[in-house]
C-alpha cells in the first residue's frame, strides 16, 4: 500500500473536542492532522437553527481563547463563528470533507488511517467522531416514509401542518415549542411519565405549562407503533389510538457509531451501555495509540459527556503522547 502521508497524530473527528486537540499537538509541537467527514464542527452545524446552549460560553471555550456572546448562553451561530475563527486564527491542519472509512493496527503499533481521499500512517489515533451521526430508529413501521425525519432544523417548515413530535429531551421539548410558536399543529409522545428531568431548566417550565393549557398536546406513558401516509398509531395508558398526520419528528436521541469503534478492535462494556475501555488518567483504549475524547467516551451514555466536561481530553491524551512516546 502506497502511504501518502505520515503523521505523530491524526485526529479523527473536526468538532469543538478535536480542534482542542488539534491545539494541543500544535502546542507540543507534534505533526498532526484533523479529519473531519463533513464541514467544521459538521455536528453542531447540523443542530437546530435556533438552539440555545445549555452551557455559558464561558464553559464552551478551547485553550483559553474568549468566546464573547450576546449572552451568558450562546446561540448556535454564534459557536460556529467561534469555532471557525479558532480553526483559521490557528491555521489548524483540517481536511474537510473527507470520511475515514477504516483504521488498521499493524504489527509494529503503526496504524493506517484510510480515508475517501488519502491513506495516513500515524503512531497515534484520537477518535474525537461525538455521536450525533446515527438516530436510535424505532424500528416501527412507516419509519421510513418521507414525512418522517430524525433530525429538526427550522419550525418554519412545519407550519400550520399537523406534526407529532416523539421524545421529551431538550432537542424535542425545543422542536416542540417552536413549531407550536410558528403556527403548527403539535402532539407530543413520550414514553417517560412527564417531561425529562434534563431539560434546560428555563424551558421546562414553559413546555409544561403549554401541555396543562392544551395548546400543545401530549400523551405521557405512551409509544408511537405505526406511521402511515396521513395517520400515526399511538399506544396510550387508554388503548391504542390513530390521529390525522402530516410530519412525524422522531428525536429520541443519537449513538456512536460502535461498529467503527468496534473494527478499530476497541472493546465496549457488555452491560448494555456499551461504554468504551480507555485509561480515564490517558484516554488510551485497549488498543495501545488509539485514545478516544468527548462524548464517544460515554457509550450510550450520550448525556454524560458534552464540551464542558470533555475539554480536558485533549490535555490528558497528548500530555501522555509526549511523554510516553517522546515525539518530536
Amino acid at each position: 500500500m502506497q502511504i501518502h502521508k505520515e503523521f505523530d497524530i491524526v485526529i479523527i473527528g473536526g468538532g469543538p473536542i478535536g480542534i482542542a486537540c488539534g491545539l494541543e499537538a500544535k502546542k507540543h509541537g507534534l505533526s498532526y492532522v484533523i479529519l473531519e467527514k463533513g464541514c467544521l464542527v459538521n455536528s453542531l452545524y447540523h443542530y437546530p437553527t435556533n438552539m440555545t446552549f445549555f452551557s455559558t460560553s464561558e464553559k464552551l471555550e478551547l485553550d483559553n481563547i474568549p468566546f464573547i456572546s450576546t449572552s451568558p448562553k450562546p446561540h448556535k451561530a454564534e459557536a460556529l463563528e467561534y469555532y471557525r475563527r479558532i480553526v483559521t486564527s490557528k491555521d489548524l491542519n483540517i481536511h474537510l470533507f473527507e470520511k475515514v472509512n477504516s483504521v488498521e493496527t499493524l504489527e509494529d503499533s503503526l496504524h493506517i488511517i484510510k480515508t475517501t481521499k488519502e491513506n495516513y500512517k500515524t503512531k497515534n489515533v484520537i477518535v474525537a467522531t461525538g455521536f450525533y451521526d446515527i438516530p436510535n430508529y424505532l424500528n416501527i413501521p412507516g419509519e421510513d416514509l418521507p414525512k418522517v425525519n430524525h433530525y429538526y432544523n427550522d419550525p418554519h417548515y412545519y407550519a400550520t401542518q399537523k406534526t407529532i413530535v416523539v421524545g421529551a429531551s431538550n432537542s424535542a421539548v425545543d422542536a416542540a415549542l417552536e413549531i407550536y410558536r410558528k403556527g403548527g399543529d403539535v402532539t407530543m409522545v413520550v414514553r417517560e411519565e412527564a417531561i425529562g428531568g434534563r431539560v434546560k431548566y428555563w424551558v421546562r417550565p414553559d413546555i409544561i405549562n403549554r401541555i396543562e393549557e392544551g395548546s400543545i398536546k401530549a400523551y405521557f406513558s405512551s409509544e408511537l407503533t405505526k406511521i402511515s401516509k396521513n395517520k400515526a398509531t399511538i399506544k396510550t395508558p387508554n388503548g391504542v389510538i390513530e390521529i390525522d398526520n402530516n410530519f412525524v419528528l422522531l428525536l429520541t436521541g443519537y449513538r456512536p457509531n460502535f461498529d467503527f469503534l468496534l473494527k478499530m478492535g476497541i472493546k465496549l462494556s457488555e452491560d448494555g451501555k456499551k461504554i468504551p475501555i480507555y485509561n480515564e488518567e490517558t484516554m488510551e483504549t485497549n488498543v495501545p495509540g488509539i485514545y478516544l475524547a468527548g462524548v464517544i467516551c460515554g457509550g450510550m451514555e450520550t448525556h454524560k459527556w458534552f464540551i464542558e466536561n470533555s475539554r480536558i481530553h485533549a490535555k490528558l491524551i497528548l500530555d501522555d503522547i509526549s511523554t510516553s512516546y517522546n515525539l518530536k
